[in-house]
């Protein structure tokens, strides 16, 4: 499968905006992005006038970094999303959100959603009581995701325990002592606090 292996730094470079990539790194002055905050590259500081399909081309790039979806499958959330009743942008935005790995990262186990999803391929979840190793599985209400009792002793989710449950969204809740969470209910567009322009992804896609 295909895989970024470049710096992320370059990709809220390139978006002009923070996507919080790198986790704490991004809450601490050494973020490549605000010492930085240009394109990269040499012509990275030219000002150029971006067309009306350059604008929608970046807003879907910026999605799909945020997530760190691949175009193949960004597309098919895409059209999953425009088959479903009610507004598209906004039901592919919940559809994202409830990806497996996402979950893990509002819950606050992973300090990123690059590392929530490599602590799900190394399978040390459950859902539902099922081992799951999915990143992009999707969850639905009343899910219960849980750290296998086989890994709770472990070093990381030892230090998960002590700490203090922060701004949870309201469509999840998190037991920090259990080590448990479960799907209260599917997250709405108030819910998701990425500043993403949905309605231009459609656009660019409905051309």
């Amino acid at each position: 499968m295909a895989k970024y292996t470049e710096s992320k730094c370059r990709l809220c470079r390139r978006e002009g905006a923070k996507l919080f990539l790198k986790g704490e790194r991004c809450f601490k002055g050494v973020c490549a992005f605000e010492k930085r905050p240009v394109a990269p590259g040499q012509h990275g500081m030219g000002r150029k006038k971006v067309s009306e399909y350059g604008l929608q081309l970046r807003e879907k790039q910026k999605c799909k970094r945020i997530y760190g979806v691949l175009e193949g499958q960004f597309r098919k959330y895409y059209e999953k999303a425009d088959r479903m009743k009610g507004i598209t942008g906004e039901n592919m935005l919940s559809l994202l959100e409830r990806r497996l790995d996402n979950v893990i990262y509002r819950m606050g186990i992973g300090s990123s959603r690059a590392q929530a999803r490599q602590l799900v391929t190394h399978a040390h979840f459950t859902v539902n009581g099922r081992n799951c190793d999915i990143a992009s599985y999707c969850v639905k209400v009343g899910d219960v995701i849980a750290v296998k009792e086989t890994k709770k002793d472990n070093k990381f989710f030892a230090e998960i325990k002590q700490m203090k449950v922060g701004n949870m969204p309201k469509w999840l809740e998190f037991n920090p002592e259990t080590l448990e969470g479960k799907i209260l209910a599917l997250p709405t567009r108030e819910d998701i606090d990425s500043n993403i322009a949905e309605h231009m992804i459609v656009e660019l896609y409905s051309k």
